[in-house]
């Protein structure tokens, strides 16, 4: 997987936040976090929705899997971030978004990129996908 994002990260930034391949026109973004036992930085290319001028959501889906992805839990942990979205860096800070907030934002999300849906079906009765919304600061 770290070979896979690495080649992600390498050609968002040599394009300008975009990348091609599946990723191809849709909203992708590099989320630098520390780890939660560590404190190590990580980045991770993650889809992002857009929910205002200085907010975004993005999806703890790990692509269906039975396990919550790493980072999710990172951001708990440590919820100050840099986020990069095309060639803006923003520092921001996560939250999980509570059941009110996450329903829209996540059907939303189903509606606009179906693999989520696919994701959703996949997790079904083992784990609900967390949606995290970051808040950027100019």
């Amino acid at each position: 997987m770290a070979d896979w994002n690495e080649q992600i990260i390498e050609e968002f930034h040599s394009n300008e936040g975009r990348v091609g391949g599946p990723f191809e026109g849709r909203t992708l973004l590099l989320l630098h976090h520390r780890g939660a036992k560590t404190g190590t930085e990580r980045v991770n290319p993650l889809a992002y929705q857009r929910l205002s001028d200085d907010s975004v959501a993005v999806f703890a889906s790990a692509g269906g899997a039975p396990k919550t992805p790493d980072w999710f839990h990172n951001l708990v942990a440590n919820p100050d971030v840099t986020v990069e979205i095309g060639t803006e860096t923003f520092p921001a800070r996560a939250h999980v978004a509570d059941e009110g907030e996450r329903e829209p934002i996540w059907e939303r999300q189903k509606r606009e990129w179906p693999g989520f849906a696919d994701y959703e079906v996949k997790t079904a009765g083992i784990r609900e996908i967390p949606v995290v919304v970051l808040d950027l600061a100019a």
